[in-house]
């Protein structure tokens, strides 16, 4: 019998929104994924920027706007990690505790892109596979050298939490770019 195969989304949700929820729900029903579990990240060696919502906040929320859709699971996963926080180290730590499911990373291709930079990207390409979904601006083409890396059609969706966060400061009226029980706390 084969292992569930679980997507790891890893962010800041800062906040969540309609983008990211589509998006997992588009790998779910239309990929090689059985569940998504968004892993909300306290702390992301690769930025320097502070988040505009604490972690307890963000995983909240997304607890909140999942909780009917059984393929979904909010995670604070990493929180539990020592720091840094590197993606090896998380998907590593995730196959050990749960050594009943297959992990795959879901990256943008903007992610892609500069993939290699990542610290032992190498080494997360040799132990797991990748789900690389589109963003614009940044090109989807299978690579032959990379047979783990699978590349989803997924439908690109411009909406951004900085966007959501600027344009709230601005006093804005985004309920419709966010899950409901984000909007309420946002509005």
């Amino acid at each position: 019998m084969s292992k569930p195969v679980i997507g790891i989304f890893p962010g800041s949700f800062n906040p969540v929104h309609i983008g990211h929820l589509a998006l997992a729900n588009y790998l779910c029903e239309f990929e090689c994924l059985d569940e998504v579990w968004f892993l909300v990240t306290l702390k992301n060696p690769g930025k320097t920027a502070l988040f505009a919502f604490s972690g307890e906040q963000r995983l909240a929320w997304i607890r909140a706007a999942i909780r009917n859709y059984p393929k979904f699971k909010a995670s604070d996963f990493e929180w539990h990690l020592p720091e840094p926080y590197y993606t090896l180290n998380t998907l590593q730590a995730l196959r050990e505790s749960y050594p009943d499911k297959e992990f795959v990373l879901i990256v943008g291709a903007d992610n892609w892109a500069v993939f290699n930079r990542w610290k032992d990207s190498a080494v997360i390409l040799e132990q797991f596979r990748l789900l690389v979904y589109p963003r614009k601006g940044f090109e989807c083409i299978p690579d032959e050298r990379f047979p783990q890396v699978c590349f989803s059609q997924a439908p690109i969706i411009e909406i951004s939490s900085s966007f959501i966060r600027e344009n709230i400061e601005k006093g804005k009226d985004l309920r419709f770019f966010v899950p409901e029980e984000v909007a309420d706390f946002l509005s």
